[in-house]
């Protein structure tokens, strides 16, 4: 036992701290391997070696950082990041300044809004172990205490501040943990919680306050390609509906602000386009002005400056991101600087009207936060966000790619390729969730470890449903058009198989949420194609998803995979059903989940390993007893990496 727990002890000093070993001491540790925590469940999935945890230490050991909220007053602001296990909030007060940890969760602690008048502090959330029940806090700068406002039991998302700062509108299914109602708190005094509007639905959003602090903004999202906006008295509660026009669907809505003189609205909207494009919308009339018509794209995401006089937006082009600034005043555009290359998010306004706080992040670099000086053109770097050992230079750029579906559609991914590394590569064909989500080129992390020094390409495809291609692309796999997504990653595989450095007889399918269904239901249709499949927190029945799944996500849903109560919608997604054709999976399986998920539920994953055990087809089962959808935490997040390593090189690389 002693000596098992020298080399135990020297094993983590070296991943620790880089010592150099004896070749007796090498040759020990290649013995020992990394046992799981107590959390875990752990089923037929081997303990990985030290050796192997060393190597792709080097590539985990990365820190990544995002803007959280300006200071009203100081050039200052407070960000997230993590220094241990969990992402927490930290203060910054100047470009390449010291992070200073203010809050210390268990959890990840994000959602960091300051008060938006003197700044003495801030609002915050938690949840428990990945189960996604927001619980609210305050935060004092003055003394660090932090105070609960919310009941502590029910769903608390979203949140605006009031131009006074005197009240913060919120959603919460408080009511019957189902609907979505609007409450409005003072933080500040406990006990000023109440309740504004009471809704019917999941997914509503408080957005805005009017300047004069008499009406609130609140969208409602129906599904992926349809919206509302509507307006709530804050005195009364009595709400009407501002947009679409009475009858019309088939409109979506996205980031939507007030005006500044209060007389209009700014929204993301597909109204009259494919794309979601930046409108300005009169009060009165109701006319729809657009700021981005000459641009056949979506806009992510768009703030306007505290003055009301700019207005910032993130253009989503093709699975890359543009910035554009213009002036309300006209719609005329301002000359921005040359920014560095990669993918911009979050922006923030400071209350200077001058500068613009936003994310940044490519293949070679994590999440860091940035500043841009509209006035003078300058940018700040904020953070400089540490990567481990490794030379990220040497990261593989990616390389969009489109390849032609069953019905001639064209899809499109982006791959990445070993970097010096000749002849057929193995490939991970990685698919995103959403399942309106949309992969984008960004820094890969523990990933790299695969292509760099396994020599694995990956590809990220963009099947039909992503978002980014518009509103009838993004409604091409709801319902009865399930399978249509399925093969697109069937004339994927025959796409890999026409390329001289890819090999197609050692192909992986892998994917996360959605991604994990799409994993589940490519090892059943194209098994004679695969090596093996990696499946993390993927639904294995649509039908019993959606009848688990937590009760404010299930109508939204609905509108997405079809109504399981409909017998035919029915019928056909249990034929579908990964988890009712078990036999049809002859390669080996990796399955992934958090026992606290919300959306999907463990019993997914749980399920589908207890029917494909029944067929002898080799099944990897590992859930984390304190995690929800997906793993949030750095330690359980690192042992998923290590043992799917494992997986690989067993199954896909042999």
């Amino acid at each position: 036992m002693k000596k098992k727990s020298l080399i135990l002890a020297l094993a983590v000093a070296q991943s620790t701290f880089g010592f150099y070993w004896t070749s007796s001491v090498q040759a020990a540790q290649e013995d020992a391997v990394l046992k799981p925590g107590d959390n875990m469940v752990v089923d037929n999935v081997p303990s990985p070696p030290l050796s192997l945890v060393n190597a792709i230490d080097q590539y985990t050991n990365f820190r990544k950082a995002s803007i959280s909220s300006w200071h009203p007053v100081k050039r200052e602001m407070l960000i997230e990041t993590r220094f241990a296990d969990t992402p927490q909030v930290h203060y910054l007060k100047m470009p390449a300044g010291a992070r200073t940890q203010l809050t210390f969760s268990k959890e990840n602690s994000h959602g960091a809004q300051f008060q938006p008048v003197d700044g003495n502090y801030f609002v915050f959330e938690t949840d428990k172990g990945g189960d996604e029940f927001f619980q609210k806090f305050t935060y004092s700068m003055q003394d660090k205490s932090v105070k609960l406002f919310t009941d502590g039991k029910s769903r608390n998302t979203g949140g605006v501040w009031s131009e006074d700062g005197t009240k913060f509108a919120y959603g919460s299914t408080r009511r019957n943990g189902q609907d979505v109602d609007i409450y409005v708190v003072d933080p500040a005094k406990p006990g000023s919680d109440k309740l504004l509007c009471q809704l019917q639905g999941g997914g509503w959003e408080a957005k805005d306050w009017s300047p004069d602090g008499k009406t609130l903004l609140v969208a409602n999202t129906i599904a992926a390609t349809d919206g509302e906006l509507w307006l709530i008295d804050t005195a009364s509660g009595g709400k009407s509906q501002f947009a679409p026009e009475a009858g019309k669907h088939n409109i979506s809505y996205g980031d939507a602000q007030f005006s500044k003189d209060g007389k209009g609205i700014y929204t993301a909207c597909t109204h009259d386009s494919e794309f979601m494009q930046l409108a300005f919308i009169d009060l009165v009339s109701k006319k729809y002005i657009y700021l981005t018509k000459d641009i056949p794209w979506d806009v992510d995401q768009f703030k306007l400056s505290h003055d009301g006089k700019t207005i910032a937006v993130i253009i989503n082009e093709d699975g890359l991101t543009g910035l554009h600034v213009y002036k309300t005043v006209d719609g005329s555009e301002l000359a921005v600087p040359k920014l560095p290359t990669g993918q911009i998010s979050q922006i923030e306004w400071h209350k200077n009207n001058q500068d613009l706080g936003f994310c940044l992040e490519n293949s070679r670099t994590p999440s860091d936060i940035y500043s841009l000086n509209i006035a003078s053109g300058k940018i700040d770097r904020w953070t400089e966000s540490e990567t481990g050992l490794v030379d990220t230079s040497k990261f593989s750029e990616p390389r969009l790619v489109h390849w032609k579906s069953f019905d001639d559609k064209s899809i499109s991914g982006f791959l990445y390729m070993p970097n010096n590394v000749s002849g057929k590569h193995p490939v991970i064909i990685n698919i995103h969730g959403g399942p309106e989500s949309q992969f984008r080129p960004r820094y890969l992390g523990a990933n790299n470890y695969i292509i760099n020094e396994l020599g694995v390409a990956m590809i990220y495809p963009n099947v039909r449903g992503s978002s980014g291609y518009g509103k009838t692309f993004l409604d091409a796999d709801n319902g009865f058009k399930r399978e249509g997504a399925y093969k697109d990653i069937g004339a994927l595989l025959d796409w890999i198989k026409e390329q001289p450095d890819l090999d197609p007889d050692r192909v992986m399918v892998y994917g996360g949420s959605y991604g994990g269904n799409m994993s589940l239901a490519c090892a059943m249709l194209y098994s004679d194609r695969l090596r093996c499949s990696l499946d993390i927190v993927g639904p294995s029945n649509i039908v019993t998803y959606l009848e688990h799944t937590q009760a404010y996500r299930r109508d939204l849903r609905r509108v997405e995979y079809g109504d399981e109560r409909d017998p035919a919608m029915r019928a056909f997604l249990e034929k579908i059903a990964p988890a009712k054709n078990v036999d049809k999976i002859k390669k080996p399986l990796y399955v992934v989940q958090g026992k606290n998920d919300p959306r999907i539920p463990a019993s997914e994953s749980e399920n589908m390993v207890a029917e494909l055990k029944k067929t002898g087809t080799p099944v990897w089962f590992l859930m984390a007893n304190d995690e929800g959808h997906g793993f949030g935490k750095k330690k359980n997040n690192d042992f998923f990496i290590y043992t799917s390593v494992e997986f690989i090189k067993q199954y896909l690389l042999q």
